[in-house]
């Protein structure tokens, strides 16, 4: 079911440790869940959520750094990580509480600064949420991380390199890092994207607690 919202929250999503900077400028609702902010930082990147993630954001309740993301039965005690699709973006960003930090892929170790530039009225005649602006194309996935994108770069530049050709072909398709439009950005119904990347494994350890108890 969907939810009304007066109020719209502006984003910037900087990947941090890459020069020159990528970056989107996004719109989205203040009723959002940090799921749903996971999938609208997805699509607007260009990742393929195909690897897990998290964020880090201050609890102003309590002053105190949380990690939000998908659960794991693995996750240390002392830091567990709260299920993202319970937690509401307006609960911790303000004005007076503006940053987060979201990690996508712990192999790559990419990592995103999301910073609240504003708060906005909704404009009944724009479909939520909105990609503004951006700069630069997002890294292939599992490149390797901001150095293994550098090295991609690199050999991608530098047709006598012998690993130019590989890299090519690794690719698939033509690669321009400094491509990007915001227009051709599309976003993707969070909770469809719940549905088929959790619902079924949460469903199934619901079952497991239930038979242990």
């Amino acid at each position: 079911m969907k939810q009304k919202f007066d109020a719209v929250y502006q984003l910037k999503v900087t990947l941090k440790g890459v020069r020159p900077p990528i970056w989107r400028r996004i719109q989205v609702p203040q009723t959002y869940t940090f799921w749903d902010l996971h999938v609208a930082i997805q699509d607007a990147m260009g990742w393929s959520d195909s690897h897990l993630h998290e964020f880090s954001a201050i609890n102003p309740s309590t002053k105190l750094a949380e990690r939000i993301g998908v659960p794991s039965e693995y996750a240390p005690e002392i830091a567990p990580i709260l299920p993202g699709w319970e937690l509401r973006i307006d609960r911790y960003f303000s004005l007076d509480n503006p940053r987060a930090d979201y990690y996508y892929d712990f192999g790559d170790d990419w990592r995103h600064s999301v910073v609240l530039e504003k708060v906005v009225p909704r404009d009944r005649g724009v479909r939520y949420p909105l990609c503004l602006a951006g700069r630069r194309a997002c890294p292939p996935e599992d490149c390797g991380g901001t150095w293994g994108y550098e090295e991609l770069l690199r050999k991608l530049g530098d047709p006598s390199d012998p690993e130019h050709s590989d890299m090519l072909e690794w690719l698939e398709r033509p690669f321009d890092p400094e491509e990007f439009d915001p227009k051709g950005v599309s976003f993707e119904n969070p909770g469809s994207r719940w549905s088929l990347a959790l619902g079924s494994m949460l469903a199934g350890q619901s079952a497991k607690s239930g038979r242990a108890n």
